[in-house]
């Protein structure tokens, strides 16, 4: 196959939907397919494969837009054209304005079309303070089924939860569910803990630092905690709310939190001495972090809120708080501190938790994915030529 990929955002592998993105380039070239790239980033010009739309401006907000880590592209219909017009299909990945206007033309071309949905309506509005405006939410719903999701030849929903979710503030779609999946590395093993923090408790979550993704409840729970001094919390990303949480750390006086990126390597040996995984976003649409956590046998507390895929992933109460409620989170953390028993039966309960599929087996699965849809695509074309 010949695969486009429409990236609105791609940037460094510092977030999920651009770690997926490049999985599943990686995926599908070792199976010997042929993948272009069209995207807005600069560093691609030249390269193989890759078509550069411009940098969409944002006039004043431009400082803003930076801060929170993406570029977004400005649609060239010459660029969008060179990129898609030898494909056997197009997917996009995010429902920007690069991705409608190449769903746009690649449905005036009869070329297949696919949309991964990687963007819950709260990853737009919590950026304008308005994450809980259920109404806005819902319009910038309606719109990407209007623009994309409604008009694409098949969408890649990565959890059911999703799918049902956007289904139910729109209407049905040619979808299909397909987890991105965990890779292989991530599973059980045993760090030592840094020495300096070897007989603390660690509290580890992962995640852009952005308003959805709540680690300010965090914080303020380990402050709020009766072992506060003997907590050491991680968390493990960047964002535009970076200096906010080092502010809010000092004021709950937080000892020593650790606030940095961690490569992927990295990140496997802090999820190998930690205790604890946390997970605070009330908008979460699959989660691969907590995933990852699971997989490398973490106990967990989750989020209970409606808008979150994880929560789905609790054994029982005592890994839900209540969402956005520190003192709650709280309460859980310190259970899990009293109770090392429980805790180290259920590292073992996730340690051999089977529902989380590895992502080799995923991107099988959204291979024949892609397969499908270009051949109902063929029957389609050919059944309007016989009617004809």
């Amino acid at each position: 196959m010949k695969i486009t990929l429409v990236c609105d955002v791609l940037g460094e592998e510092n977030n999920g939907t651009t770690v997926t993105t490049m999985n599943l380039v990686r995926s599908m070239e070792s199976k010997g397919h042929s993948v272009t790239i069209l995207c807005a980033d600069e560093d691609k010009k030249g390269k193989e494969g890759c078509f550069v739309c411009p940098k969409r401006s944002f006039g004043p907000f431009n400082n803003y837009v930076r801060r929170v880590g993406v570029t977004l592209a400005k649609p060239v219909k010459s660029i969008i054209y060179e990129a898609i017009k030898d494909a056997d299909i197009v997917h996009c990945m995010l429902p920007f304005a690069l991705t409608k206007a190449a769903v746009k033309m690649s449905r005036e071309l009869g070329i297949p079309v696919t949309a991964g949905f990687h963007c819950q309506a709260e990853n737009f509005s919590g950026y304008i303070f308005m994450k809980n405006f259920h109404l806005l939410n819902n319009f910038v719903y309606r719109n990407y089924y209007k623009k994309v999701f409604g008009i694409a030849d098949g969408v890649h929903y990565p959890s059911q939860f999703i799918r049902d979710l956007f289904e139910s503030k729109t209407a049905k779609t040619k979808g299909e569910v397909i987890s991105n999946g965990v890779a292989d590395r991530f599973k059980p093993i045993k760090c030592a803990k840094p020495e300096e923090i070897k007989d603390k408790f660690v509290i580890v979550s992962t995640g852009r630092y952005a308003r959805e993704k709540c680690q300010d409840v965090l914080i303020k729970a380990v402050g709020l905690s009766k072992y506060r001094d003997d907590i050491r919390l991680v968390l493990a990303g960047k964002g535009v709310c970076d200096r906010k949480y080092e502010r809010l750390a000092r004021k709950y006086k937080l000892i020593d939190p650790k606030f940095e990126f961690f490569s992927r390597e990295d990140m496997l040996k802090v999820l190998g001495f930690a205790d604890l995984y946390v997970h605070t976003a009330v908008a979460e649409l699959e989660g691969i972090a907590v995933l990852e956590a699971v997989k490398c046998g973490k106990p967990i507390v989750v989020s209970d809120s409606d808008r979150t895929a994880p929560k789905e992933l609790a054994r029982d109460e005592r890994n839900l708080f209540k969402a956005g409620k520190a003192k709650d989170l709280a309460k859980k953390i310190d259970y899990w501190i009293e109770h090392p028993d429980e805790r180290a039966e259920c590292a073992d309960y996730y340690a051999n938790y089977e529902k989380v599929e590895p992502a080799g087996d995923c991107m099988d699965r959204l291979e024949k994915f892609f397969e499908r849809v270009i051949e109902n695509k063929r029957k389609e074309r050919e059944e309007a030529e016989t009617e004809a």
